[in-house]
């Protein structure tokens, strides 16, 4: 997991591919985009904008992906994200291999990242998370999720 605000991404030290895929997000002006999904680059990158009312913890499950990286930025409100190192997802289902995710009910040795506008997080391949949950109390957020095709980083 990397986190930074976004007015100082180069100091996160983010691989060129997810510093590029940032720009290239922010620069489509998500924050005045309608909730939906957008294509930036085929198969590579795709832009997730969501508005939603946050939840508590524990109403939440963790999520993982194998494909993609999950780069989050939160354009409003303030949000909780839970997260663990790879491996430390528990209580598993099945895996979505279309969809590319997997949902878990815990994460061994949660941590805690408090989001708040400008800010981003980033979830490797295998990291486990659950965004969305309220910090103080329920409120509504609105955000991007970016999905940054790990063979980015190959490239």
């Amino acid at each position: 997991m990397i986190a930074g605000k976004i007015q100082h991404a180069y100091a996160a030290g983010l691989p060129p591919a997810m510093a590029q895929a940032l720009a290239q997000a922010l620069a489509a002006n998500p924050a005045q985009k309608a909730p939906g999904s957008y294509v930036l680059q085929e198969e590579k990158l795709l832009m997730n904008v969501m508005q939603f009312a946050t939840q508590h913890a524990q109403e939440k499950c963790a999520e993982l992906h194998r494909d993609y990286i999950d780069i989050q930025i939160l354009l409003e409100g303030k949000e909780q994200i839970r997260y663990g190192v790879a491996g430390s997802e528990r209580e598993c289902g099945e895996w979505h291999k279309e969809e590319d995710y997997q949902l878990c009910k815990y994460i061994e040795a949660e941590q805690v990242l408090l989001m708040e506008p400008g800010m981003f997080a980033v979830f490797m391949p295998g990291e486990p998370h659950k965004p969305g949950c309220f910090a103080e109390k329920a409120g509504e957020i609105k955000k991007v999720v970016l999905k940054l095709h790990c063979s980015a980083l190959q490239a």
